[in-house]
């Protein structure tokens, strides 16, 4: 998946667009409850990697799709993945205090403020997501699709299974430390790929080609993720470094060490890049992103 000098200035260009739409959505500061809207955006602005917002627009723009079409499922995936941080990192769950190089929301304002923040930005995500310019079929689809992953069978039944997890991780296969994070990790981006597909109204073969490399690509930034636990510091990462390890969590080296994670990285890089092939250069924002995932070093 070879990396292109012009991808920096596009993936520029549409966290640029995403900033702008994030900041239309969140309510202002000087807006009554303020305590609370000030919490939302101190936890949705002004810092992430934005992968799944920038999954939403190299896929839709690789089938058509224009911008300003994607502009709603973009900021509408990135809220919830912002609300999610918001309550992963509760004392009750993570217990985190550092969270995109600033002090994570309920440090910065309070524990009550965190927990009402991360509801109204969820709730937020889904409003946002109705107004997408497309078919009522289409954005039916959307809102199902973004249900789907941050839900039971999604997103909050992998954080369900990692707090299970959590000092008991000898007891855990790499089954199901896979399924895991195709739930707690995987879901949103594979949603943040679907979305862009069916606001592009791609076809359904073509899909399942795009379910393939974004299944790939879920586990892949998780073992890059648990790597970085290790081998990051808390500067570099944004987030706390070395509490994986802290807190006994299961995770890819921990239970294949640090050599056969990186060789299962390289084994679903070459997922990637054949799930993709066929689409050519349309896939090119794809891949690169694809390539990002495994090489980030944050």
């Amino acid at each position: 998946m070879p990396d292109h000098p012009g991808h920096a200035g596009r993936d520029a260009a549409w966290r640029e667009r995403l900033d702008a739409a994030l900041d239309r959505a969140l309510p202002a500061v000087t807006e009554s409850p303020q305590r609370l809207h000030a919490a939302m955006r101190h936890a949705v602005l002004d810092g992430g990697k934005r992968m799944r917002p920038l999954l939403v627009y190299a896929t839709g723009t690789a089938f058509g799709c224009d911008e300003a079409t994607l502009d709603a499922p973009a900021a509408a995936v990135e809220l919830i993945h912002a609300y999610s941080l918001v309550h992963d990192d509760l004392p009750s769950m993570d217990d985190d205090a550092l969270r995109r190089g600033k002090p994570t929301v309920h440090v910065a304002f309070d524990e009550a403020t965190a927990i009402l923040a991360g509801d109204a930005l969820q709730s937020l995500a889904f409003s946002v997501l109705a107004d997408t310019p497309v078919s009522a079929d289409r954005c039916l689809a959307l809102l199902k699709t973004l249900a789907d992953a941050a839900g039971a069978a999604g997103m909050c039944g992998g954080q369900a299974l990692d707090l299970a997890a959590t000092g008991r991780s000898a007891d855990v296969d790499v089954d199901a430390l896979q399924r895991l994070h195709a739930l707690k990790t995987g879901a949103l981006l594979r949603a943040a790929v679907r979305m862009g597909a069916i606001a592009a109204g791609v076809d359904p073969d073509t899909r399942e080609r795009l379910d393939v490399f974004a299944d790939a690509l879920g586990l892949a930034f998780q073992i890059q993720d648990d790597l970085l636990d290790i081998e990051g510091d808390s500067a570099t990462l944004g987030k706390t470094a070395g509490k994986d390890l802290a807190q006994a969590k299961a995770t890819f080296p921990a239970l294949l060490g640090i050599e056969a994670s990186r060789a299962r990285l390289a084994q679903l890089a070459l997922t990637m890049s054949a799930a993709l092939a066929p689409l050519g250069h349309r896939a090119e924002a794809l891949a690169a992103l694809g390539q990002q995932a495994i090489q980030r070093i944050r």
